[in-house]
């Protein structure tokens, strides 16, 4: 019962003031498209009609039918200028909704980009940078360290022994590629194995 009588939240339209605009003009320019073709088969049906006047002999009213012709041909014309002034207003404001959505998009990078350098300042990275730094040098000392603590002997011992290991790799035979010989299946004949009878013991009656 509450959910029937409860208040509904109102949903937001996404239709934006430029949606209605641009569709307002595009329906004022099919208005005009229509009125164009309403206009030229008038003037078609005017010029027909003055061509029979013209014939019946009636030039008066032949010439009274060609200034309407006239007239309406200057509508056409005048809708043409309208018509184009509509066509061009619809694209620019196409365009600018466009341009917002583009502008709203660099926006948004811009607000992503600040956080990021936000979080990653000219201070901290050359923290990161100096520790960094550090850390290559210790690691540097300690190997020098290593490197100085082995005697001529030592360096000499080393070598040898990467001499021996070399040697035993060069000595190791190689693996056989070959395919081992397949070893054909032979039925052999299995004899049942005898077992001897044991004496069996007489026992003496004393």
């Amino acid at each position: 019962m509450g959910a029937l009588f409860g208040k509904h939240k109102k949903v937001v339209s996404r239709v934006t003031e430029q949606d209605k605009a641009v569709l307002q003009l595009k329906q004022q320019r099919d208005k005009l498209k229509q009125y164009q073709k309403k206009i030229e088969l008038n003037l078609e049906k005017d010029r027909k009609l003055a061509k029979k006047l013209l014939e019946e002999g009636k030039r008066d009213r032949a010439k009274l039918l060609l200034k309407k012709k006239k007239y309406q041909e200057n509508l056409l014309h005048n809708t043409d200028t309208q018509l184009e002034k509509l066509e061009q207003l619809t694209h620019d404001l196409e365009f600018a909704q466009i341009e917002i959505q583009v502008l709203d998009g660099l926006k948004t990078g811009n607000v992503a980009l600040k956080k990021v350098h936000d979080i990653l300042n000219i201070d901290e990275i050359e923290k990161i940078m100096e520790e960094t730094r550090e850390g290559i040098d210790k690691q540097r000392e300690i190997d020098e360290l290593i490197s100085g603590q082995l005697t001529e002997e030592d360096e000499e011992a080393v070598e040898a022994e990467l001499e021996a290991i070399l040697d035993i790799q060069d000595e190791l035979p190689d693996v056989p590629t070959d395919n081992l010989p397949e070893i054909s299946e032979q039925k052999t004949k299995t004899k049942p194995l005898k077992t001897k009878e044991s004496p069996t013991k007489i026992a003496v009656e004393a």
